[in-house]
């Protein structure tokens, strides 16, 4: 064999890239190539395939801190294959030599001896149709695979500089997605595994984490949606940045949910940042130390696009179709409006209302006298002033983790259950009850209350005076609630293609 040059390399699968297609579109293709191939499978094997009549065989080398891996050919010789060559197949293989009945063998020869249905070889015939692209000096390939008559694609990005991969796969919009090998990724689709993604939101008072896998037919299944209670916006409004201590928690917490995204084995992970994020003055070098320290990049949204997510999230988790509608998702620092009718957006934007910095201001993390209630509510209404004079909408949807505990407390839920949050209609009668039930207690005897997240006692007041008012200037007695938030827009907009 030639001089071999050794390339690092990623790659990953999936029914669709996105944004990152598009980008490709939009480029100049330098090759487009189809091939057959067969490729021999092990539980623990190197890449090992027959390609234009050679059994041809690349060894992993290295995996690098960013997880490429480095692949080095070792074998293209052709059939009849010699036994000595027959015994490096396994050894790449990583599987036992098998007792050698030939002095060489066909690939026909080679496949009725050793790789039966049933036995440690898996045979698998791909038919691959690349195109090639170059982006950021790097060569890109888009391809078309299918595998023992099942469909998938594959992008992979190679180079001889590291980082030149990293930059083009990050340039891509691909940087959370996890590096997959062929013989895995081949793996994985024959045996019908389901495609599993994550998303992470970094909000100014939780941190919500969500798994949710796909089957071959299309159908989403939660596997994990919890939320950490971090406080990433404590004292923003007084320092006007991030504190340490709170970045510390959400360190802790992302870095946990990014070893649980591994220990499920998903494919990618997105991860967004909200109004905290946003609004504080070292906002970019928080992001920038969550990614050094957990690996997971935080891509800060506007409040306009957390809002059009949010809508989104609504629309498709509650199946509606018609109708003037207005979603609102309040959290820790911002609360997103989106106003649409049908299918149409018709408005969205953000306004900095949000439970933290009332609770800070107006002390609503304890027991409150009317006067400070009717304080806070006051304050609030006048920064909802965006809201005023709009048209009474034929629906009113809110989301966030304030009217989730409102609803779990309506409902008394001991351990949360999102099947039956979601879709829960709250009347003013009811946030009337939880506000005067907050209102007379200080956060210690507010953890008592069944239902109510204990980490969330100091900012559910001042929560639920903000979903209050948003129901007064909609002119709403009720409003639905939907469990399903930014996250799960995230994940449509983002992997359901």
């Amino acid at each position: 064999m030639e001089k071999i040059i050794p390339r690092w390399e990623w790659r990953s699968f999936g029914r669709s890239f996105g944004e990152a297609e598009a980008q490709l579109a939009a480029l100049t293709p330098e090759g487009v190539q189809e091939s057959d191939e067969v490729y021999l499978l092990s539980g623990a094997g190197d890449n090992v395939k027959v390609r234009a009549g050679l059994m041809d065989i690349k060894v992993l080398r290295e995996v690098n801190a960013e997880g490429l891996e480095q692949w080095t050919p070792v074998m293209k010789a052709g059939f009849p294959l010699p036994a000595s060559e027959v015994t490096r197949v396994f050894e790449s293989l990583k599987l036992p030599l098998p007792e050698l009945a030939r002095a060489s063998y066909t690939l026909d020869a080679f496949i009725a001896a050793f790789a039966q249905p049933g036995g440690a070889i898996r045979k698998v015939d791909v038919h691959k149709r690349r195109v090639r692209y170059s982006v950021g000096g790097c060569t890109a390939e888009l391809s078309d695979v299918t595998a023992n008559g099942k469909p998938t694609r594959t992008l992979a990005v190679e180079s001889t500089d590291a980082q030149a991969v990293v930059r083009a796969v990050r340039s891509l919009g691909l940087g959370g997605y996890t590096n997959t090998s062929y013989p895995k990724g081949l793996a994985a689709l024959i045996d019908d595994e389901p495609e599993r993604y994550a998303v992470i939101d970094a909000g100014t008072n939780s941190i919500k984490f969500h798994i949710a896998e796909r089957d071959r037919a299309g159908h989403w299944r939660t596997l994990v949606d919890r939320a950490e209670l971090t406080r990433l916006g404590e004292g923003l409004a007084q320092q006007g940045g991030i504190i340490d201590a709170a970045l510390e928690r959400a360190v802790v917490a992302i870095a946990d949910m990014a070893d649980e995204a591994k220990r499920h084995g998903v494919r990618a992970l997105a991860a967004v940042g909200t109004a905290g994020l946003r609004i504080a003055a070292n906002g970019s070098a928080v992001v920038a130390a969550i990614e050094a320290r957990t690996g997971v990049h935080i891509d800060v949204i506007s409040g306009e696009e957390e809002g059009r997510l949010a809508y989104l999230a609504a629309k498709s988790g509650l199946g509606l179709k018609s109708g003037a509608l207005v979603v609102f998702d309040t959290g820790g620092g911002s609360s997103q409006f989106t106003f649409g009718q049908d299918e149409r957006v018709d408005d969205r934007f953000s306004v900095d209302v949000g439970a933290v910095r009332y609770t800070e201001r107006f002390g609503l993390d304890g027991a409150v006298s009317p006067d400070t209630l009717r304080a806070a509510m006051a304050a609030i209404s006048a920064d909802l002033s965006r809201i005023d004079g709009r048209p009474v909408p034929d629906l009113l949807v809110a989301m966030g983790g304030a009217v989730t505990n409102l609803t779990a407390v309506k409902h008394g839920l001991a351990t949360y259950d999102p099947s039956v949050a979601q879709g829960t209609v709250l009347d003013r009668a009811e946030i009337d009850r939880q506000i005067e039930l907050y209102r007379t207690r200080d956060a210690d005897a507010r953890r008592a209350i069944v239902g109510l997240q204990p980490k969330r006692a100091e900012v559910i007041l001042a929560g639920a005076c903000i979903v209050r008012t948003v129901m007064e200037k909609l002119g709403k007695d009720s409003f639905t609630v939907s469990d399903r938030g930014l996250r799960h827009g995230v994940l449509a907009e983002r992997f359901d293609v």
